[in-house]
């Protein structure tokens, strides 16, 4: 009954729904009916070509999709998927070099029996639409047309610079010492080195930078000595943990952007190994969150 159901909302179709669970749109239908009756409440409203929620239904499926996924995870994860597959993760280049990558060799251990092929994208809307992706992790507002946006992680900004670089005193004179460098901007982040002067009452220095279209060139640049620079909280972990840079003042900066798993609204259904990649996924990002920024 319950997978007669979330087959025919993500379809909108008895007939679709049938063609995929290997029925007859009659005993999808009929499964339907069973599950309406015992429930007490309809479901679907019957249209002339397609079927649509009722308002109970619209909220019944989010948690039984969640079910669905989590049996699917649990079952993939103690028996394992049956030969070599290989999953394929788009996300944008400095999050899967700065914070996916580090941290790839806990799925590979967890599931060595799950292959991984990273795409990277420097945009949100990547450019390369031949490459189908089991699991889309973008950075944007958490709208694009056709998907079924979840936040994953929101991390505020922070000034970072060469340790060796790193002026004293309190925020407000640091940002007076930081003037007199060469400013690094990450494209889309433009307005933080304004908005971050503004709140001091500093006017901003006219000093000529640079502009770079990722973190990861940012964070190089700013390693090399170049100057400091305005990225995401969890894009410098590594490098400051490294040494490589410091925390140049202790204020951070709210970003309104944040880093998204995106679903196709189409009718397919998650493979289990995205699921499990989702799963695992979430989970190392729920334990970034419990570390002081």
């Amino acid at each position: 009954w319950l997978r007669a159901f979330e087959a025919s909302a993500r379809h909108s179709s008895f007939t679709a729904a049938a063609q995929e669970l290997n029925l007859t749109q009659a005993a999808v239908s009929h499964q339907v009916r069973s599950l309406e009756k015992h429930l007490g409440v309809m479901l679907f409203e019957r249209l002339a070509r397609t079927l649509r929620l009722t308002e109970m239904g619209t909220a019944y499926l989010p948690p039984l999709r969640r079910a669905f996924d989590e049996l699917t995870a649990a079952t993939s994860g103690l028996f394992g998927p049956i030969g070599k597959h290989t999953l394929v993760v788009r996300a944008p280049v400095s999050f899967a070099s700065l914070w996916l990558a580090p941290r790839l060799n806990g799925f590979h251990e967890a599931y060595p029996q799950v292959g991984l092929r990273i795409v990277s994208a420097v945009w949100s809307h990547p450019t390369d639409n031949t490459v189908t992706a089991d699991v889309d992790i973008r950075l944007g507002d958490g709208v694009w047309p056709g998907y079924r946006a979840e936040l994953i992680a929101q991390w505020p900004a922070i000034v970072v610079c060469r340790p060796d670089r790193k002026p004293e005193g309190a925020n407000a004179m640091r940002l007076g010492t930081l003037a007199q460098s060469s400013l690094i901007r990450v494209t889309g982040y433009e307005d933080l080195w304004q908005r971050l002067y503004r709140a001091h009452d500093i006017a901003l220095p006219s000093t000529q930078g640079v502009d770079v279209d990722t973190s990861l060139a940012a964070l190089e640049l700013a390693a090399s000595g170049f100057g400091p620079t305005i990225v995401l909280s969890g894009l410098a972990d590594a490098h400051i943990a490294s040494g490589r840079l410091a925390r140049a003042i202790d204020e951070t900066l709210s970003v309104d952007m944040g880093h998204y798993l995106l679903t196709p609204d189409g009718a397919r259904r998650q493979r289990p190994e995205s699921i499990l990649f989702r799963t695992w996924l979430k989970g190392e990002l729920a334990r970034d969150s419990t570390r002081v920024v």
